[in-house]
C-alpha cells in the first residue's frame, strides 16, 4: 500500500472552526473533537480549581482565571483548556491570541494522550509558563515548568501546595483542596 499522501489529508483553518457545530479543538490544522460532556468528577476538580484560582488572584488586576476558552494560536491551531490564568488582556475577543501563564488540563481517558504529548509540546513552544496535569483517577497533578523551552517536572502533588510565579504574582496553591471529597 502507497503511503498517505499528505495532499489528501484535510487541513481546516480558524475560518472552518467557528463555523463548527460541537466541541472542537484544531492543532496543526487537523481537528480533533473533544470527548462528550466531561464526567461529574471531571467538572467538580475544574471547578475547585477555577474557584481557588479566583480567590488567589482576587486582589490581582491583571490576571484573570478563565475556564475553557478558546485560544487561537495562529490560523491553524485554536486550543481551549479547562482552566487558565492570563494576564495583561488586551481588548475583548472572542478569543485569546497570547499564551496564558497558566494552563490546567484536568485528564480523562479520551483525551489522556493528546494533553500529555501533543499539547505539552504545543504549549511549551508557545511560552506557557507553568503547564499542570491533572489525574482524577489517582487524584494527583503533575506540575511541569517552562525553562529554555522545555518543561521539566517540578513534582508530583496530591496533598501538597505549589507556589506559583508569574508576572509579579505569587500563589500558594493547595492541591488537596481540589482533590478532598472526590
Amino acid at each position: 500500500m502507497e503511503a498517505l499522501n499528505e495532499a489528501f489529508l484535510p487541513n481546516y483553518r480558524y475560518k472552518d472552526y467557528i463555523n463548527w457545530e460541537g466541541d472542537w479543538e484544531l492543532i496543526g490544522g487537523i481537528a480533533y473533537a473533544m470527548s462528550p460532556a466531561p464526567s461529574i468528577e471531571h467538572q467538580e476538580i475544574n471547578g475547585k480549581i477555577i474557584y481557588q484560582l479566583m480567590s488567589k488572584l482576587k486582589g490581582c488586576k491583571n490576571c484573570k482565571v478563565l475556564p475553557e476558552v478558546d485560544w487561537k494560536i495562529d490560523e491553524e491551531t485554536v486550543v481551549r483548556p479547562d482552566t487558565l490564568v492570563i494576564c495583561n488582556l488586551n481588548g475583548s475577543k472572542a478569543y485569546l491570541d497570547k499564551a496564558p501563564e497558566i494552563i490546567f488540563e484536568v485528564l480523562s481517558p479520551s483525551t489522556k494522550k493528546k494533553d500529555r504529548n501533543l499539547k505539552s509540546i504545543l504549549y511549551a513552544i508557545n511560552g506557557v509558563k507553568y503547564y499542570i496535569l491533572v489525574e482524577p483517577a489517582g487524584n494527583f497533578a503533575e506540575v511541569y515548568k517552562l525553562e529554555n523551552g522545555k518543561y521539566y517536572l517540578e513534582g508530583e502533588f496530591k496533598e501538597q501546595s505549589y507556589n506559583f510565579e508569574f508576572n509579579g504574582c505569587k500563589i500558594e496553591f493547595s492541591f488537596k483542596d481540589i482533590f478532598e471529597g472526590i
